[in-house]
Parts: structure tokens; sequence; C-alpha cells
């Protein structure tokens, strides 16, 4: 589903800041060589990606669902210089790409990858948050807010992606369809909890921003 013109689309994407020449390249090998490279954040939402970190500047970063490391580098963009970012992934077939990109970036040193069970090596991460990026299966989405929200520091702000799932969301709901069910309660709590306030945002398949108070 596509939720602008394709007219307005091109031109949202023409007026925006260009993607950095290694994640032009990093982009062009995911679809060469991944499966389902549709799941790349794209350089439209990576520079909204790396807007929101700039604008936040935070210092300890958690991205769950690293896929081939795009978004992880967008992220790292608004880290401080002593900053570090946590990225999780469960498919470790796609770890040596990422670590290829990770090393060729100004950030080789701040990126921290994890292969595995996210909920579980969230649970062993000793820190504090200032931002988190979820995008990996939706339905944990709901389990991974209850593992962060206590794990992010004041004014943190969490970030959901895919959270209109297609436009399933406002669709009758299949009842064997488990992904638009649980998406519909994670948005829905992240609108009642009164730990964080959110807007969502139309940007190609939904993006909530979720500022803990």
């Amino acid at each position: 589903m596509h939720f602008l013109s394709e007219d307005i689309n091109d031109y949202v994407v023409n007026h925006s800041q260009e993607e950095p020449q290694l994640l032009k390249e990093l982009s062009r090998e995911t679809w060469q060589k991944v499966l389902n490279p549709r799941m790349l954040s794209g350089a439209f939402q990576g520079r909204v990606l790396s807007m929101i970190s700039k604008l936040i500047q935070p210092k300890k970063i958690l991205e769950i669902g690293t896929y081939t490391g795009y978004s992880a580098l967008c992220l790292a963009e608004g880290l401080q210089k002593k900053g570090v970012l946590h990225t999780i992934d469960k498919n470790e077939e796609l770890e040596e790409l990422q670590y290829a990109y990770f090393q060729k970036s100004a950030y080789r040193n701040q990126i921290k990858q994890h292969v595995g069970n996210a909920l579980e090596i969230i649970s062993g991460i000793d820190e504090k948050f200032d931002l988190v990026f979820i995008d990996a299966d939706k339905s944990n989405y709901v389990n991974y807010f209850h593992l962060i929200i206590n794990k992010m520091n004041k004014g943190g702000v969490i970030l959901s992606d895919n959270v209109l799932w297609s436009g399933k969301v406002v669709e009758p709901l299949d009842p064997k369809d488990i992904d638009t069910k649980m998406l519909l309660e994670y948005n829905t709590l992240l609108n009642t909890d009164n730990r964080v306030e959110t807007v969502l945002l139309p940007i190609r398949d939904g993006l909530t921003i979720s500022r803990v108070k």
C-alpha cells in the first residue's frame, strides 16, 4: 500500500538530504545479495532516522533488528563521540555483511553487534538508553516495549517501525494474522501507556515516535 501518490513521494525524496555514499553501496549490495531487500530502511527513512538521532544526540542507542546494518549506520550518525550503539539480529547469516559495512564507517568502534534472541540479549545489557529503534518480529513488539521501558533514560525516545503494516491495521482483522493483531495491541499500548507520549507518522510503512516522560 502506498500512502502518498508516486509524484508526491518522489518530490519528498528529491527534496530531502541525499544518503551518504557508503549507504548507497550497502543498499545496492543488499538488493543484489539478500533475501527480502524491501526490509531495508531505504534512503528517505534512513535520513529521518539520522535526523532524529542528531536531534537527540544519544549516548546509548539500542536497535532491535539489524538486518544488513543500514538503519544502524543512520542512527549512529547522531551518536555522541563516546556513544555506543547496540544492535541485535537473530540472523547470523547477515553478521558478516553488517560487520563489513560497520568497519568501513566512521562508527566502527561505536557499534556493538549481537546475534541471537533479542529478548534474552536485551535482558543481559546493563545500560540505560537515550534512543531505541524497534524493527524486528512484529509479534514481539509488546514484549520488547515492556522489556526496554525501564531501561530508558527520562526524555529518551523509542522509534517503532512498520506500525501501519501495509494498511492492515485499518482493515478487518484475519484471526490467523498474529502480526497484525499484535501491532494493533502495540499501537494501542503506545497511545495509552502514561509513561510515554506518542505520535504515529505515516512515513513509509508507519513510524511511531514515543518519548519517555
